[in-house]
């Protein structure tokens, strides 16, 4: 049975931080709804109504087409050891860019990553938990180095050439708000 929330609790943001994965979903008006997963250590809460994560450069930017469409978000995770559980984020998001005061502010809550892209800030709609029995049971190996390994090869300009061409437009053709960065 699901229950819903207005705000993370305590115990909610504890489950959030244990978790090694989650996945992001948002859709435009028109065209494909995006469902992402999402790992490494690029997930905060900043407070009971506000959550945040780094995105890193990858082969798409449909959130931030999406955000900047109608910044409707949804947030999820399962629990894949010990109690079964599902929790999500229902929100509304926006991309906050290097460079700005906003990006400087919040930049510090992460390691330091290659390929950094923009932070994704959510606003907290409301929260949803629920039982998770139909999840299997899986272990951590290790989160894999490829995307970091990708990112410092490509350099930061290599980077910037990539985002130009390849995340400007999302795969229904909307705009990213970021054909530089």
């Amino acid at each position: 049975m699901a229950d819903f929330y207005p705000i993370l609790d305590e115990t909610q943001q504890q489950f959030i931080a244990r978790q090694h994965m989650f996945f992001v979903a948002t859709a435009p008006g028109e065209g494909r709804i995006n469902l992402s997963p999402k790992g490494m250590d690029t997930f905060r809460v900043i407070d009971e109504a506000t959550v945040c994560y780094l995105d890193l450069t990858g082969s798409g930017n449909e959130t931030a087409a999406h955000l900047l469409e109608n910044g409707r978000i949804t947030i999820m995770w399962c629990s894949f050891d010990g109690t079964a559980r599902i929790l999500r984020v229902y929100g509304e998001g926006r991309a906050v860019r290097p460079g700005s005061p906003e990006f400087d502010g919040l930049i510090g809550r992460f390691p330091p990553l290659p390929g950094v892209r923009q932070i994704m800030l959510i606003r907290v709609g409301s929260v949803q938990t629920s039982c998770g029995y139909g999840v299997p049971q899986y272990e951590l190996v290790r989160e894999r180095p490829t995307l970091v390994k990708w990112a410092k090869g490509k350099g930061e300009e290599g980077l910037r050439d990539y985002r130009a061409s390849r995340n400007a437009r999302s795969i229904d053709g909307l705009p990213t708000g970021q054909a530089d960065v």
